[in-house]
C-alpha cells in the first residue's frame, strides 16, 4: 500500500511539472513560429459565451503524450533494471566423480568383452 501512495504522489507531482513545461516552455515557442498564437486563447464562439477552448485541449494532449512518454522510459528503465537483477548464469555443472572400484572393473570387462577374438 506504501508503494502504490508513493506511485501517486510521484506521479502527481510529475503530472504537474509536465504541465509546467507544455504550458510555459513548449506552447510559447509553437505560438511564436505560428505567429504569435496564444494557445489558451484559441476557441471557436458556439454564439454568445458558449466556446470550444480547442487551444487548451492541444496543451492537454502535448501534455499526455510527455507525461506518458516519460513514464514509458522510466518503466523501461526498471524493467532493464529488474531483468539485469534476476540475470543468474547458468550454474556450472559440477565436477564429475571418481569412478568406483566397481565401475572401473566393469569398463575394463567391457573392453576386452569389445576386442576380437583371435
Amino acid at each position: 500500500m506504501v508503494d502504490l501512495a508513493i506511485g501517486i504522489v510521484i506521479g502527481t507531482a510529475f503530472n504537474n511539472i509536465i504541465t509546467s513545461l507544455v504550458n510555459n516552455v513548449l506552447t510559447p515557442p509553437f505560438g511564436l513560429l505560428l505567429g504569435h498564437i496564444n494557445f489558451a486563447d484559441l476557441a471557436v464562439n458556439l454564439g454568445g459565451t458558449v466556446n470550444i477552448q480547442y487551444g487548451l485541449f492541444l496543451q492537454s494532449v502535448i501534455s499526455f503524450i510527455i507525461t506518458a512518454l516519460g513514464l514509458f522510459m522510466v518503466l523501461r528503465l526498471l524493467n532493464r533494471i529488474e531483468r539485469i537483477a534476476r540475470f543468474d548464469p547458468a550454474p556450472e555443472p559440477p565436477p564429475p566423480a571418481a569412478k568406483s572400484p566397481e565401475l572401473t572393473v566393469l569398463e575394463e570387462i567391457r573392453d576386452q568383452l569389445k576386442r576380437p577374438v583371435a
